[in-house]
């Protein structure tokens, strides 16, 4: 049977299950189990289960739920809230004023949550109300946001690079590296913007009567101090090899517990609240990556990726011509799928590609976050849009229409990273050799 027959209608029933609202893990272990006995003699149970211990039994799976856990905390402590108040007084007086703390916040975060939609959901239950009370701008608030709590994927330590990682083989704590420079680029683009649409309208940040002085400034350093610590703590242990990262996720975990306690915000109901939020979410994540491990391993059993390989090496792409195929694919797989799935149905297609073109598969690794970053904010399925939805109960398509600037700024830092890739590659390789 043909090639083009055989994706046809493996892609064909991904796209009705996924239309039918099948969770997305049961889906592709569907499709997986129908391209086994329709196109194989394979037995598909039994490359189930090896795969199912696989993918689920490594140490370094076990970050996963221990980051999401740390996030989970700080998400339920007053360690989030005094975030807003530490931060207030040192952007008062930039172009854009509280504006900006959307982005610091969310930048300071994401460096501990490793989460987009944790960073959102925190950052803006507490920015939010404030600006929008103040008078700021609503489609400048709810853009900036939606835009900077997409940097928890960025910004390490994030889940979305552990899945990558685990996926690929590059290494986890090299991934962490390289997504420091961009996610600092991404965030001064994010606060840049912010400013310049205050220069030129100064009524979309209206001055309030709060006036600080470096005095002031200075005494709320110690509400920052914990957020701080908390990144100090998970990674520097990363990049100065005390810690893997699955043992500097245990560090967060305790480092949070700890500040959540004495800033008096923890108790037995909270913890539980905690627990139960981090295993539903660690569930999902766990059951997509197994799922799409199983319909990798059915695509490869087909050839697939090695005769999709070839034909569009026979096409002749350059390098460049190749990542502008690769961002409209992407586009449209963020239209329907989480940054998870996307990952996972992707890598097994792209990555030779990627690697037969000549990129190094760490840069395609940033590359690719960004571009999950990018499906946060794309409607229907956006998770940053459905996170601000339920806190402002705002409509999907005009919070997307906010985002816009975001998704602009994303793809010139791609384009910019493309150009430019030493950006990604010397941090990762001068501390990790």
């Amino acid at each position: 049977m043909s090639l083009f027959i055989i994706s046809f209608t493996l892609l064909g029933l991904l796209i009705l299950l996924l239309g039918s609202s099948i969770w997305v893990g049961i889906t592709l272990f569907l499709v997986g189990i129908a391209g086994f006995t329709l196109f194989t003699g394979s037995p598909p149970l039994t490359i189930l289960s090896n795969i199912l211990w696989n993918s689920t039994s490594g140490s370094t799976m076990m970050a996963l739920p221990l980051f999401i856990f740390m996030g989970e905390i700080l998400f339920r402590s007053k360690i989030s809230e005094n975030l807003f108040k530490g931060l207030s007084p040192w952007v008062n007086n930039l172009p854009g004023r509280l504006v900006h703390v959307n982005i610091v916040a969310s930048a300071l975060f994401a460096a501990v949550s490793g989460s987009s939609a944790a960073t959102t959901a925190t950052v803006g239950k507490i920015t939010l109300p404030e600006l929008l009370k103040r008078n700021y701008n609503k489609s400048l608030c709810l853009g900036s946001l939606a835009g900077a709590g997409s940097l928890g994927f960025l910004i390490p330590p994030s889940i979305v690079m552990l899945v990558y990682g685990i996926m690929s083989g590059v290494s986890i704590g090299k991934l962490f590296i390289a997504g420091i420079v961009p996610g600092v680029i991404l965030a001064a683009s994010f606060s840049l913007y912010a400013a310049m649409r205050c220069v030129f309208k100064p009524e979309l940040a209206p001055r309030g009567e709060d006036n600080y002085t470096w005095s002031d400034r200075m005494k709320t350093l110690p509400l920052l101090l914990p957020v701080i610590i908390l990144i100090v703590l998970v990674l520097g242990s990363i990049y100065t090899g005390w810690a893997t990262p699955t043992e500097a996720a245990a560090v967060g975990v305790l480092g949070a517990l700890f500040f959540a306690w004495i800033s008096r915000s923890m108790d037995r109901k909270v913890f539980w609240e905690a627990v139960l939020g981090a295993i539903k979410t660690s569930c999902m994540i766990m059951l997509i990556v197994c799922g799409a491990s199983f319909l990798s391993v059915a695509v490869g059993y087909l050839g697939i990726p090695a005769k999709l390989t070839t034909f569009i090496g026979e096409l002749g792409l350059s390098k460049y011509q190749l990542i502008m195929i690769l961002s409209i694919m992407y586009i449209i797989l963020g239209c329907m799928l989480d940054g998870f799935s996307m990952i996972v149905m992707s890598l097994p297609l792209a990555l030779p590609l990627i690697t037969a073109a000549g990129f190094d598969p760490l840069w395609f690794g940033i590359y690719l976050v960004i571009m999950i970053e990018v499906s946060q904010i794309t409607p229907p399925v956006g998770f940053n849009l459905f996170v601000i939805n339920g806190l402002v109960e705002e409509n999907i398509f005009r919070i997307a229409r906010y985002a816009l600037p975001s998704f602009v700024i994303m793809f010139l830092v791609v384009a910019l990273i493309t150009a430019f890739p030493q950006i990604v590659l010397t941090l990762p390789n001068m501390m990790i050799r």
